[in-house]
């Protein structure tokens, strides 16, 4: 009499364990997408774009290629995103030292478009609003 193969027992087990681990990554994906989908994005772009228009506003001179129109342009839309970080960060919104912060920055860029400075202030103004910047986020990062 023949011994029974262990052969198909062991393809079920091999079938069942990749049926496991296909069924449990497509499980973990769903629910990493559905924690995702809690989080407001809006807090998190608003950094990038300021982020983006201060480096690009730095640049400028630095490339050799200011253009004051384009300098002003960049410190009009950083105003104008300074304006919503309230908005953003509704949980701080109350919060006195997030105010003070938010309105100093505020005031930084006030400042420099009441008075626009020639191209080779840019490095200067760049470093003030990342002073102004700066100090929120080592009181609240």
């Amino acid at each position: 009499m023949r011994q029974p193969s262990s052969s198909p027992s062991l393809m079920r087990y091999l079938s069942v364990l990749v049926a496991g681990v296909i069924l449990g990554t497509l499980a973990t994906l769903v629910l990493v997408r559905a924690l995702q989908a809690r989080v407001d994005p809006f807090p998190r772009a608003l950094m990038q774009v300021m982020e983006r228009q201060l480096q690009q506003f730095g640049q400028g001179p630095a490339a050799d290629r200011c253009d004051p129109a384009d300098a002003i342009s960049r410190l009009q839309s950083l105003r104008v995103l300074a304006g919503g970080i309230e908005t953003a960060f509704p949980g701080l919104a109350s919060d006195r030292r997030f105010a003070a912060q938010a309105s100093r920055l505020r005031a930084t860029l006030d400042a420099e478009l009441a008075s626009p400075s020639a191209c080779g202030q840019a490095p200067r103004i760049a470093d003030d609003i990342q002073a102004a910047c700066r100090g929120c986020h080592q009181d609240f990062r």
